[in-house]
């Protein structure tokens, strides 16, 4: 029995330790994005969902702290899915309500990660748990993995490049189950001359949605208005 209880304690000091170096290091990751006060970056974005036909596009993307997004594009609809995620890096860490847990290793894009398991203290949030692939040594999220209360679950993988830094990435790749998403008002789905039509509910299930962004150009620390937001 002394031994079951002195193996207890060990296990539970190793993982408030695990936790306590999993915080320590997301707390790093987020510092390194309040570098960034607020950007207005330039892009390229291309859109891979089954059943839309959606030309490459340009896209300008705007963000300021603590949690204001916008991404505008040239022409046509914006794919990304709403309810809390987006392919803002620093919306993966804008709050510090969270208990980390580290979850292992992984090599993503041939660079050793180290996991970390988020789970929201808050109960309102939007997302129910992240689980970040964490490149330790240059401070980066290179994919995370966002499970949330409505919209299902997302993934994005990041690249990164020039603007590493600023822990901004060169490019995003954002994934979705598509029976999850919930479609743009007044979207209409395109099917071939010899299709026979189905229902928006068929047309979804099963369906993986892929979106890519390539920035080429970021303003960062600039200043933006409010006012861009709206």
């Amino acid at each position: 029995m002394q031994k079951i209880v002195i193996l207890f304690f060990i296990f539970q000091f190793a993982l408030s330790a695990s936790g306590q170096d999993a915080t320590a290091l997301v707390m790093k990751v987020k510092a390194k994005l309040d570098q960034v006060n607020d950007y207005e970056a330039d892009g390229k974005m291309k859109t891979n969902v089954a059943f839309i036909k959606a030309p490459i596009g340009k896209v300008k993307i705007f963000y300021k702290k603590p949690n204001k997004f916008k991404l505008k594009k040239d022409g046509g609809i914006s794919l990304l899915p709403k309810g809390g995620v987006s392919v803002n890096m620093n919306s993966l860490v804008t709050t510090d309500e969270f208990v980390a847990l580290a979850a292992g290793e992984a090599v993503v894009g041939g660079v050793k990660t180290t996991v970390v398991k988020m789970l929201p203290t808050n109960e309102n949030s939007e997302v129910v748990l992240t689980t970040m692939y964490i490149d330790e040594a240059n401070l980066l999220i290179k994919k995370a993995v966002s499970t949330t209360k409505e919209n299902g679950t997302y993934e994005i993988e990041m690249s990164y490049g020039k603007f590493a830094s600023y822990g901004l990435p060169d490019k995003v790749i954002f994934s979705f189950n598509t029976k999850n998403y919930k479609l743009p008002k007044g979207l209409t789905l395109e099917f071939d001359d010899n299709e026979k039509p189905l229902t928006e509910e068929q047309k979804l299930r099963n369906k993986k949605g892929r979106v890519e962004i390539t920035y080429s150009s970021y303003a960062i620390n600039k200043g933006i208005a409010d006012t861009v937001f709206k």
